[in-house]
């Protein structure tokens, strides 16, 4: 285990500090590996306005989207920039899929864990003019297509592909993944007709869900969303039925958590779990939960150190199946 989850781990056995052991003494940058409009980026900007809105900081919080390679170049820039407690990153299952892909040299044990803020469902979407009504309707309708449905994600060999790859070899089918550059692109494709469904987040296709452009199959998860307020005029997150009742045996959820670069020390690590707890307690965080059937989960020093290491072991042995770990 390396030096920045050595320091995690004894964090968290720590006694709490003082408060404001250590502060920022300049602007704070969060990284944001995915493109603005994403579920990754409204998840950052609304810890921003969070932060700013309730006075939790006295720096500046700014947002830098760095897309790149997958957010390989995000991962690079917090692994180069070790010991800089002005940067943080804001990541999801991507912390492992990447460079367990594309053999990019560098992993979240590369990095301070500060918390998990909380967990994100994946839902089948189709578009609303299509004739499915359930996941079995598509997945009939899959056995039979020539050529094969479409499906549209954020990326290749990521959480959506992942799910895409899952859902066929589960039910025996074939389907055509393409890759977009982020939830929001693959949303504004689905809602054209031009791909058969996507495996986006709540937070990704609310506005076309409400405009009527999408509709939701299933959810996978093994239980519906506890959500009960309507989104549309008839339906609430909670209406969505759970994946495996519908016969689709897949389940996945995503972490949304934040971390910092390596070598930083117990006292930064401290200030912004701190940070964070409070974060997740603003009206404004709430909010956003709710509003994006988000799974609240808040987890920081061992706890989310043990998560992140059971976590980590799953999606090798998902990706191991897909064919998605890189080999040379």
């Amino acid at each position: 285990m390396r030096v920045a989850v050595k320091a995690a781990i004894a964090a968290a056995l720590l006694p709490a500090a003082p408060a404001h052991a250590w502060e920022p003494t300049k602007p704070i940058e969060i990284i944001v590996p995915f493109p603005p409009g994403g579920s990754s980026d409204q998840m950052a900007r609304t810890i921003q306005g969070a932060i700013q809105k309730n006075n939790l900081v006295k720096q500046p919080v700014i947002i830098v989207n760095k897309p790149a390679a997958a957010g390989g170049e995000a991962m690079l820039d917090i692994q180069k920039s070790a010991g800089d407690p002005h940067k943080l990153i804001t990541t999801s299952s991507g912390i492992y899929m990447t460079p367990l892909a594309t053999k990019l040299p560098v992993s979240w044990k590369d990095f301070t864990p500060v918390a998990m803020l909380a967990q994100d469902e994946f839902v089948l979407w189709v578009n609303a003019a299509k004739p499915y009504t359930t996941a079995k309707d598509f997945l009939e309708a899959a056995k039979t297509a020539a050529p094969p449905l479409k499906t549209g994600g954020n990326g290749s060999k990521r959480e959506d592909h992942l799910i895409s790859v899952t859902m066929e070899q589960t039910a025996g089918v074939k389907i055509t993944y393409v890759p977009y550059q982020g939830g929001g692109p693959s949303s504004v494709q689905l809602a054209g007709g031009h791909i058969d469904a996507n495996m986006n987040n709540p937070a990704e296709e609310i506005a076309n869900w409400r405009s009527g452009a999408v509709k939701p199959l299933c959810v996978f998860s093994p239980k519906p969303m506890v959500y009960t307020q309507k989104v549309t005029a008839d339906m609430a997150w909670s209406d969505i039925p759970p994946c495996p009742s519908q016969g689709l045996n897949v389940t996945y959820q995503m972490l949304r958590g934040m971390f910092m670069p390596g070598k930083v020390t117990p006292e930064q690590q401290a200030y912004y779990v701190d940070l964070f707890r409070k974060v997740a307690e603003t009206p404004d965080w709430k909010a956003y939960v709710e509003r994006n059937a988000l799974v609240p989960d808040f987890r920081s020093g061992q706890g989310f150190v043990d998560f992140l290491v059971e976590d980590e072991r799953k999606h090798k042995d998902l990706m191991g199946k897909a064919g998605f770990i890189a080999t040379n």
